[in-house]
């Protein structure tokens, strides 16, 4: 059975979305998630929608246990992620307001968990491999809806992840670019990482916001920024995941083990 994990919401808890939903509390060893976890049909899809940054905005990025938040999609028996995110872009041809599917990471963060095997003691040390971080299936079906959408998008790009909640400096973002990065973000990492360990199958929908602060004549990111082109564009991938779900459940890929 196909379950997806939507992380970010995107205005999709909305209860005349969602069909038979209720909360789920979930404990898992790593802590609590960010937010109670809404259950329930999107589509005729079973979803479990998560809020990243907890239900009032109030976990910063370096803050958030994502390590919880992948364990609790697991325990509630999720086989894929479909996570959102504001990003800024690093290329003059990634508009604001563009939608952007990653398919690689820079992971320039400093202080997370980034595994579920990192204890001494355990019976052998675990090594990830994680060359294609990204899940080709879940891309190619946000690319192609995308199209079909007539929504401006980027079907690749390298993604580097910084440790938030302060923005670049412009010496940063110019060095940045210069390591061939796309885009500019705060959370895939290690979110994607840990997906991966737990065998469940992970895409990000990434919106372009910004140019950051490399942009001569633009004006450098702020959070007020981010907030008026999210909601601006929020409706544009709120639709495109209302009409990904029914082509992920048609895939029909199994849910995998639940030992986390």
């Amino acid at each position: 059975m196909v379950k997806i994990g939507i992380i970010g919401g995107s205005g999709l808890d909305d209860s005349q979305l969602l069909e038979d939903y209720h909360e789920e509390d979930v404990d898992t060893k790593y802590g609590k998630p960010s937010s109670k976890i809404i259950c329930g049909k999107l589509k005729g899809v079973e979803v479990c929608i998560l809020a990243r940054h907890g239900k009032k905005h109030e976990i910063p990025p370096s803050q958030i246990n994502y390590r919880a938040n992948i364990a609790a999609l697991k325990i509630l028996g999720c086989t894929h992620i479909l996570a959102t995110s504001a990003v800024g872009s690093l290329k003059e041809e990634i508009k604001p307001g563009d939608l952007v599917f990653p398919n690689q990471f820079i992971d320039f963060t400093e202080q997370r968990k980034t595994s579920f095997y990192d204890e001494i003691g355990e019976d052998k040390v675990q090594h990830q491999e994680i060359a294609e971080p990204f899940s080709s299936e879940l891309r190619k079906l946000l690319i192609e809806t995308s199209s079909q959408l007539g929504f401006s998008f980027h079907d690749k790009a390298t993604i580097i992840v910084i440790e938030g909640p302060r923005f670049s400096t412009k010496a940063e973002s110019f060095l940045f670019k210069s390591w061939n990065a796309d885009i500019i973000g705060m959370t895939a990492v290690p979110e994607c990482s840990l997906a991966r360990e737990a065998e469940m199958k992970y895409a990000t929908i990434a919106m372009s916001t910004d140019y950051d602060c490399w942009r001569e004549g633009e004006e450098p990111v702020t959070w007020e920024i981010i907030k008026q082109r999210m909601k601006e564009n929020a409706d544009k991938v709120k639709k495109l995941i209302l009409e990904v779900l029914p082509k992920i459940a048609s895939q029909e890929i199994g849910e995998e083990d639940k030992n986390l």
